[in-house]
């Protein structure tokens, strides 16, 4: 459950308790839940309780906490799911295609054959750049 000192904003959905919101776990810092419009079966998020958007503002405590929901998730999803990899991936500004401005860890569960062409993985996000060995030296 959250801390009474935690700053938070309730217009932000995050932050706003939702009776819909499908918690996974919960500790002191954040939670790790389902995520509302998932990319794959099993996609969660990992979200602190302190409302703030840049994951550069991290402060230790919540460092160590939501990197071990990561994993405490990723486990449960594994039991579940057995997906065969995982993207995560955390959004930064607006440029970056943060859209929700609190900050978030996404957990992506990845199954054989749900893309045509894996390699490159999270770098991706520029199509054009993805393939490292297509890119000059």
């Amino acid at each position: 459950m959250t801390e009474t000192n935690q700053i938070r904003d309730e217009t932000c959905r995050f932050c706003a308790p939702s009776p819909n919101r499908r918690i996974l776990i919960e500790g002191k810092c954040g939670l790790a839940a389902l995520d509302r419009h998932p990319v794959n079966d099993g996609h969660f998020l990992v979200i602190p309780y302190r409302h703030f958007s840049d994951y550069f503002d991290i402060n230790d405590a919540e460092l160590k906490e939501l990197w071990l929901l990561v994993a405490q998730g990723k486990e449960m999803i594994d039991e579940k799911y057995h997906p065969d990899g995982y993207n995560i991936g955390i959004n930064v500004g607006e440029w970056a295609g943060q859209s929700i401005p609190h900050l978030h860890i996404h957990v992506i569960p990845r199954y054989k054959g749900d893309v045509e062409k894996p390699k490159g993985g999270i770098r991706g996000i520029i199509p054009e750049r993805k393939l490292y060995s297509l890119l000059p030296d």
